[in-house]
């Protein structure tokens, strides 16, 4: 298989003869092997593994997002990776990194929310008035 990992900014890791991937999913770990059926699905924040003959086990810290497989091509979008560490750093990596930014971004549309629905009230007592 030939598997690209992708940024919204850059293309964060490309790697050929790829024998299996392990991602995690919302329903828990899935793995890829060549022959596999094309797919879609959603990942969630957490440690992708892909094996080739010439690098072994590769682990990478990824945050959400979507992995595409046709035919021997397999695309991971994800909004940020981190690589280059032990396996429990970059377990430490994706609950300090992607988890943290998850509650930061709730409480944002929280809060985003209140003032959209404070808007929509003034703005609706103003025309009614």
């Amino acid at each position: 298989m030939r598997l690209e990992i992708l940024l919204p900014h850059q293309v964060y890791a490309r790697a050929e003869d790829v024998m299996r991937i392990v991602v995690e999913t919302p329903y828990g770990s899935y793995g890829l092997l060549p022959h596999r059926l094309d797919c879609v699905m959603a990942l969630t924040a957490g440690i992708l593994t892909f094996e080739t003959r010439e690098r072994g086990e590769v682990q990478v810290a990824v945050d959400q997002g979507i992995l595409v497989k046709a035919a021997d091509d397999v695309k991971i979008a994800v909004r940020n990776a981190i690589g280059g560490m032990a396996l429990g750093q970059l377990r430490e990596a994706v609950e300090r990194e992607f988890v943290d930014i998850d509650e930061d971004e709730r409480q944002m549309r929280s809060v985003l929310a209140r003032l959209e629905s404070g808007f929509l009230r003034r703005f609706a007592e103003y025309h009614r008035g």
